[in-house]
C-alpha cells in the first residue's frame, strides 16, 4: 500500500538531471519490436540481394570437396587444412550476410538510445537472481501487458502470412513436377512475399511500441513534488543560503566603495536620496571616475565618510541622479555629462585655491 500510494504522488515529469543519471545507470528506453524490424529488415535484404550470390559461393566452395573425395589426403595436416579451407570459403561466402544482419543490430541500437557505453547494468544485483523477484517479474502487470501484446502480434502476423501464402495454396500440386532450380526460384518468390507484408505489419507494431516504451520509461522514471524541490536545492542551492551569500558579497563590495570615498575629489548630491563620488587625475585619466555611488542609506553613508575626510559635497540634483543611474562603479563618465561634471570639478577647484591649499594628496 505504501508503495501504491507514493506512486500516486509521482506526478511530475522526470527533469533533465533524473534523466541523465538514468542514462549513466544504462537505464534507456528501447524497443525490441524495433530491433526485431530492423533484423527482420536486413534478412528481408539479404535474402534479395545477397543470398543467391552467397548460395553460389558456397557450393563453389562445397563442389569442390564432393566431386573428388577420393582425392583428398586423410593424414591430421592434410584435414586441418581442408577443413581450414572450408571455413574461410564459407566465410567468404556468408560474411556479407552476417555484416549486414550485425549492421542491423547496431543501426538499431544507436537509432534508439545513440552512443552509450555504461558499466551500471553490468554491476551484480541480488534481484536479478532472487526467486522471489523473479516471480515478481514474472507475475507482474508489465509481463502481462508483454505477453499479450506477443499473442496479439503473433496472431495478426499469423493472419497477415495466411492471406499472403493463400493463393499458392491451390497449386501445391504442381510442385510436385517441379525440379530443383524452379521450386527454388517459387521458394523464394514467395520468401520475398510473405517476409515483406509481415515488414509491412511489423512496421506499425514497431513504431507504437516505441512510442510506448519511451512513455512508459518517463512514467517509470516520474518524481514527486517533493523530490523535484529537493533537486532543485541541490542543483541551485539553498535560497536561504544563496540570499545570504549575495547579502554577505554586496557588503564587502559596499565596505570595498566606501574605502574609496576618502580618495575621491568630490561628492555630487541629490542632497538625500543620491551620493555619487567622482575621481580625477588629470595625467593618469581621460575624464573623472566614479569610485562610490548609493541611494538612500547608502548616499547617507557616503556623505558622512565624504564629512569624516573632508572631501567636499556639492548639491546637483539632477547631476546625481544622471550619474547615478548612466555610470557603473570604477567607469569614466560619459562625454555627456563632460561640461556639468567640469563646472563642479572647476568649484571644488576654486574653493580649494580660496581656503590656501592645493589638491590634496592622493590617500592610496
Amino acid at each position: 500500500m505504501a508503495e501504491d500510494f507514493d506512486d500516486a504522488q509521482k506526478t511530475e515529469d522526470p527533469t533533465p538531471r533524473r534523466l541523465d543519471e538514468a542514462r549513466k545507470r544504462g537505464e534507456v528506453a528501447v524497443s525490441r519490436e524495433l530491433n526485431h524490424w530492423f533484423a527482420l529488415l536486413a534478412a528481408t535484404l539479404a535474402v534479395v540481394g545477397l543470398l543467391p550470390a552467397a548460395i553460389r559461393d558456397i557450393a563453389r566452395v562445397i563442389v569442390a570437396y564432393l566431386e573428388a573425395p577420393h582425392r583428398m589426403a586423410l593424414d591430421a595436416g592434410a584435414l586441418q587444412s581442408n577443413f581450414a579451407g572450408l571455413l574461410l570459403g564459407l566465410g567468404e561466402a556468408l560474411w556479407p550476410v552476417i555484416g549486414l544482419l550485425a549492421l542491423a543490430g547496431i543501426g538499431a541500437g544507436l537509432m534508439q538510445t545513440g552512443p552509450l557505453l555504461s558499466a551500471g547494468q553490468l554491476k551484480p544485483k541480488f534481484s536479478k537472481i532472487s526467486p522471489t523477484a523473479g516471480m515478481h517479474r514474472l507475475f507482474s502487470m508489465q509481463a502481462a501487458a508483454e505477453f499479450a501484446k506477443g499473442l496479439a502480434k503473433l496472431c495478426v502476423v499469423g493472419i497477415v502470412a495466411w492471406k499472403l501464402l493463400e493463393p499458392e495454396f491451390d497449386r501445391l500440386d504442381r510442385f510436385i513436377a517441379y525440379d530443383v532450380v524452379q521450386l527454388a526460384d517459387v521458394i523464394s518468390r514467395l520468401s520475398v512475399r510473405l517476409m515483406a507484408g509481415v515488414l509491412a505489419v511489423l512496421a506499425v507494431v514497431a513504431a507504437l511500441d516505441f512510442i510506448y516504451q519511451k512513455l512508459s520509461f518517463r512514467r517509470s522514471l516520474r518524481m514527486t513534488r517533493q523530490e523535484v524541490r529537493d533537486e532543485f536545492r541541490q542543483s541551485e542551492g539553498d535560497p536561504l543560503i544563496k540570499s545570504r551569500l549575495r547579502q554577505i558579497r554586496l557588503e564587502r563590495a559596499r565596505r570595498r566603495m566606501m574605502q574609496e570615498v576618502p580618495k575621491a575629489d568630490v561628492v555630487i548630491t541629490n542632497p538625500t536620496h543620491f551620493a555619487v563620488a567622482l575621481k580625477y587625475e588629470q595625467t593618469k585619466m581621460g575624464a573623472p571616475k566614479v569610485v562610490a555611488k548609493g541611494a538612500d542609506r547608502v548616499a547617507q553613508r557616503i556623505r558622512e565618510v565624504a564629512e569624516e575626510h573632508q572631501v567636499p559635497i556639492v548639491e546637483n540634483p539632477p547631476l546625481a541622479r544622471a550619474l547615478f543611474a548612466s555610470v557603473d562603479l570604477d567607469e569614466e563618465i560619459p562625454t555627456e555629462h563632460y561640461k556639468a561634471v567640469a563646472e563642479v570639478i572647476g568649484y571644488v577647484m576654486k574653493l580649494r585655491r580660496a581656503r590656501g591649499f592645493e589638491r590634496r594628496p592622493n590617500r592610496d
